[in-house]
């Protein structure tokens, strides 16, 4: 297994090196990803740009080897490169992702951290099934929120709602399918009077994933958006958002026992 190369990350364990890392900060855009081992690593090696699902490298300063990878759009391209990672010894994952909030006192530009997943996610229904609780794992979520506290981030914690689709899953009309089903109408009041804190759509599925394959995950948001508002992204926003994600994930990694 160890001499094996992965058809959708593009590499094997013998691609990480004499000190492997266990560790892994995934992103969904590629960007993002880059931007992680531009800012904050050192001695980075590119894996693999396959795919888009671009994977590097690299050293925290404090010497933790750390893999900066990406999970592509959406629960179902995550499922297939968080199976692969932790077959090549990936233990702990952190997500790094963007959402909307759904509660009027969380402001774009702040981050959430999730504790757990309201999961409606098909992905996740092959898996485990509907009932099997989508959590996050403790000790990682508490490693972020004190890098939140530390770096004075803005920080929010509680549960999110990860669903399947951007546009008629998180309720949203303005697009090209205005005519939303009779289920979707008013579900996000019904998400608020719930105390679910954003949407987002990978979550869920990578703590029903983490649960059944024996690793540690976790998830921070930089908030992009706020749905008590309106549908649309804060595009002025987004830097400070994810740069503030970023930042605080980091910063966990690197304190982690």
């Amino acid at each position: 297994m160890a001499n094996k190369r992965f058809y959708h990350i593009g590499f094997g364990q013998d691609d990480l090196g004499s000190s492997p890392p266990s560790i892994a900060l995934l992103s969904g855009d590629p960007e993002r990803s880059r931007l992680i081992t531009q800012t904050y690593l050192q001695d980075v090696r590119a894996l693999s740009e396959n795919r888009g699902l671009n994977s590097y490298v690299g050293y925290l300063p404090n010497g933790r080897s750390i893999l900066s990878a990406t999970s592509g759009m959406g629960a179902p391209s995550l499922s297939i490169v968080v199976n692969e990672l932790v077959q090549v010894g990936i233990r702990q994952i952190i997500r790094i992702g963007t959402c909307g909030s759904i509660q009027p006192y969380i402001p774009v530009g702040s981050v959430v951290i999730s504790s757990a997943a309201l999961c409606r996610q098909g992905a996740a229904n092959d898996i485990a099934p509907v009932e099997y609780p989508a959590a996050a794992d403790p000790f990682l979520t508490v490693a972020l929120v004190k890098a939140a506290r530390e770096l004075e981030v803005e920080h929010y914690i509680g549960i999110t709602a990860s669903v399947d689709t951007f546009y008629e899953g998180q309720e949203r009309t303005d697009s090209a399918n205005p005519n939303l089903m009779r289920s979707l109408h008013g579900i996000t009041e019904e998400y608020r009077r719930l105390n679910i804190l954003n949407y987002e759509m990978e979550s869920g599925t990578l703590f029903k994933m983490a649960g059944v394959y024996n690793f540690a995950a976790a998830a921070i948001c930089g908030v992009v958006a706020s749905r008590t508002d309106g549908e649309n992204i804060i595009l002025e926003q987004i830097d400070i958002a994810v740069k503030n994600a970023i930042a605080t994930a980091v910063n966990a990694a690197a304190n982690l026992e």
